[in-house]
């Protein structure tokens, strides 16, 4: 056990976990919705649905948090993350409009 609550002298038993957290947003989202805004929604519909989703699956991650035109993903390891990254980026390359800023964070 690990003493976090040394002003009240109580001992707080705190679970760790390694984990790799893995940031995304869409580039320049407010002005692709200021310009296209029904294009961008399908644009970012195709990215979760097919894009994404599949990704993250993949690379055994689950998504933990959706904030409309950015997300945080979770995975056990750090090479899962950096595949996931990896093949997101790829396939929107080819065949998604959109642009991603990626970050992948390791840590406990």
């Amino acid at each position: 056990m690990e003493d976090v609550g040394h002003r009240t002298g109580k001992q707080i038993s705190m679970a760790r976990k390694l984990a790799a957290i893995t940031a995304a947003d869409v580039a320049e989202y407010s002005r692709r919705m200021e310009e296209d805004e029904a294009g961008t929604l399908a644009a970012l519909r195709q990215l979760r649905q097919e894009i994404l989703a599949t990704a993250i699956s993949e690379s055994n991650g689950r998504i933990i948090k959706s904030m409309g035109d950015g997300w945080l993903f979770e995975h056990d390891s750090a090479l899962d993350a950096l595949t996931c990254a990896v093949a997101i980026q790829l396939a929107i390359r080819d065949t998604c409009p959109l642009t991603l800023r990626i970050g992948v964070h390791v840590g406990d």
